[in-house]
């Protein structure tokens, strides 16, 4: 089974670079990519950029508006996911547990087409 792990935080990708506190949290963190990622459990996966960076299309009457930002009311935000393949859920619990990141792991299981 397919599960994706979105790994929520507080700071933008920009500020955690100008931290110098956080260079060992994300050392940890490509660390746990690497362990998982040699044992095939992570299968893909990104950082992604700043909630600043999103557009979003809205459905209005069916209608699509495209506007900038996620406009979802938030302290945390999702900055990163890994796709990973275990045998259920528990395991994929399991490797969310050991997130060494800072804040939450949402874990989802993908629909496969």
């Amino acid at each position: 089974m397919k599960y994706v792990l979105l790994f929520g935080g507080t700071m933008e990708p920009e500020e955690r670079d100008q931290n110098p506190a956080m260079a060992a949290a994300y050392e940890r963190i490509n660390q746990w990519f690497d362990e998982y990622g040699r044992k095939g459990k992570i299968v893909g996966g990104h950082e992604l950029k700043g909630p600043h960076t999103a557009t979003t299309v809205r459905f209005n009457d069916g209608k699509p508006m495209v506007v900038d930002g996620p406009f979802i009311e938030a302290k945390e935000v999702i900055g990163g996911y890994a796709e990973v393949e275990v045998a259920d859920l528990d395991e994929a619990l399991e490797i969310a547990k050991t997130w060494p990141g800072q804040t939450s792991v949402e874990v989802r299981p993908i629909v496969e087409h």
